[in-house]
């Protein structure tokens, strides 16, 4: 007995006297146990629990860019969350690591030399089970990880240092055909993936390169993202955030190059602030779709080379949206740029010019029957220039082309199939659009009755606004302008009720058939409106439901005609006031 615990005390002994750098050996060697592993710090007194650095090169990790250090990397973050928490430190070196686990209470410091290298090799990657592929739509797009965290708390992960997914390994040259990385399509890993956690930062860190989202976050609060810079773009999919059901979220001091959205915020986003970041994307940058939406403030933020909306709401049966702010943005070479759409959704497959029939507007199979509701939604302080020419967006590795419907889009807000969209306000826009819209784009009255991606109603019939089925909106100090012909009205009121247009100033060209066009709708106002090019009519009234129309003040020196009715307005319908 007496010998065993001399036995037991030489080897603690050795343990806390040995150099670390002869614990690092060993343990790259498989000759010392987890428990052995982790005793570079053993020799620390227990008053320190929760603020020690544990660096993962004493804990076996080569950082040499070729071997695979995911089990020195989880052995040291296992250890970190066992002493209570602390901070596990990537020093400079190129570590290489397929999925690792974040647990609770743990900080991953990634030093300013040090990066953080997802492995090509798909082997090196799994499911994380814990997240489910079912049960809700939102969570279907995949469950695999470079960086993973469940049902955690207080988990932070900063740099300066790198994260590098290697994502174009993971990109398919040919369809159909494995990437070099040997595993695609869903099972393609996110940079970080964290799941019903609470307390999660990701702050002053490099993200580049993944095979699918940047940081995905599923049902999880106080979720904070500052001072990141998201390089993403050498595959499909390559969202830079994409956040859902989140709540108490922010968003500051970011930088994100992406190719797919920038910035989603699917299902029930609640209690979000995001500002002072610049987003670039070939698709959108805040997507809405789906869920309880509510008390979300967007601000101070520039949108460059967004091909594919900066704005867009897809509210499907069942949704709601509330209470939500966008102000001082500036778009730059942007389509769109702004599309809310509320109602059911489109039909499935499709062919183009397919007619649009009853039948096709209930909500898709398993979807809620429960009317879409948006309402005090403001857009302010907007500032830019709409491109009818998107291309291909900087530094990319991979190409999309644009639908039609894209190239000649405009600021829409669209309610149907007995959704609610109230109380929208515009203010204080001044926004540049390409321009090259057609008479045959104008003359259309037939934009089907879905919402949906903005594209898939096809070119619009306005250049600069589009608004269908919305009571109470408000536009004020608004300046729509054009870069070149376009034979298109600037606005179009279609099927609306209670409505206050103050300080409109529009351009229109001399060979289109209107400046404005209002059809079927109710209680406008429209106070001091201005037409800064010549032009031939100024309001274009259709439809025997219009009434209550009142043009009041102005300058209308450039129009030839002020008011025309067509399609059974009645002249009683506008009322013209100097």
């Amino acid at each position: 007995m007496h010998s065993e615990q001399n036995s037991l005390w030489t080897r603690r002994q050795w343990l806390t006297k040995a150099p670390v750098t002869a614990l690092a050996g060993a343990a790259a060697a498989g000759m010392l146990p987890d428990q052995a592993v982790a005793s570079p710090l053993s020799s620390h007194s227990n008053n320190d629990f929760g603020a020690r650095v544990y660096n993962v090169r004493d804990f076996g990790a080569k950082g040499d860019g070729v071997s695979i250090d995911t089990a020195a990397v989880q052995r040291t973050i296992n250890t970190c969350a066992q002493d209570n928490g602390g901070i596990v430190l990537i020093p400079a070196g190129r570590f290489q690591i397929g999925s690792v686990e974040l647990k609770s209470n743990v900080t991953l410091r990634i030093a300013a030399g040090g990066t953080l290298l997802g492995s090509a090799d798909g082997k090196q990657y799994h499911a994380v089970d814990a997240i489910p592929l079912s049960g809700d739509t939102t969570l279907v797009d995949g469950n695999w990880a470079l960086l993973y965290a469940v049902h955690a708390k207080n988990v932070t992960i900063e740099g300066p240092g790198t994260i590098d997914g290697q994502g174009y390994q993971f990109h398919s040259p040919v369809r159909g055909q494995l990437p070099p990385s040997g595993i695609g399509g869903s099972k393609r890993p996110y940079h970080v993936l964290a799941y019903q956690c609470e307390g999660l930062t990701i702050r002053h860190l490099d993200l580049i390169d993944c095979a699918y989202h940047s940081v995905r976050v599923i049902e999880s609060k106080r979720v904070h993202m500052d001072s990141l810079y998201i390089h993403n773009r050498v595959n499909g999919n390559n969202d830079g955030f994409h956040f859902i059901s989140a709540q108490y979220l922010t968003v500051s001091n970011c930088i994100v190059l992406s190719q797919d959205d920038a910035c989603a915020l699917f299902g029930s986003c609640q209690y979000v602030t995001i500002t002072n970041s610049t987003f670039s994307t070939r698709w959108s940058v805040f997507r809405f779709g789906g869920g309880q939406v509510r008390d979300i403030a967007i601000s101070n933020c520039v949108l460059h080379q967004v091909y594919g909306c900066p704005i867009k709401f897809q509210g499907n049966p069942g949704s709601s949206y509330e209470n939500i702010s966008f102000s001082n943005l500036v778009l730059d070479d942007v389509t769109g740029p702004i599309h809310v759409g509320v109602g059911p959704r489109a039909p499935r497959h499709t062919p183009p010019g397919t007619p649009v029939r009853d039948d096709m507007m209930t909500a898709h199979s398993g979807e809620s029957t429960t009317p879409a509701v948006l309402r005090n939604v403001s857009f302010s302080n907007i500032h830019g220039t709409v491109t009818t020419n998107p291309g291909q967006i900087d530094e990319s590795r991979v190409t999309s082309n644009a639908n039609p419907g894209e190239k000649h889009s405009c600021i829409v807000f669209n309610c149907v199939g007995g959704a609610t969209m109230e109380n929208v306000s515009l203010s204080d826009v001044h926004l540049t659009f390409g321009g090259g819209g057609t008479a045959e784009d104008a003359a259309r009255r037939d934009l089907p009755e879905f919402a949906g991606e903005y594209f898939m109603l096809g070119p619009m019939p306005a250049y600069g606004l589009y608004a269908r089925g919305v009571r109470g909106l408000t536009i004020s100090n608004v300046r729509l302008q054009v870069a070149s012909q376009d034979l298109r009205p600037a606005v179009i009121f279609d099927n609306i009720t209670d409505c206050s247009v103050m300080g409109l100033s529009i351009d229109a060209d001399a060979k289109a058939e209107s400046a404005l066009r209002i059809i079927n709708s109710q209680q406008v106002l429209l106070t001091a409106p201005r037409v800064l090019t010549e032009t031939k009519v100024f309001l274009a009234t259709e439809g025997a439901r219009s009434k209550g129309v009142i043009v009041d003040g102005g300058d209308l020196a450039l129009v030839t005609t002020p008011v025309t009715f067509n399609s059974g307005a009645s002249p009683e319908t506008v009322k013209l006031r100097s």
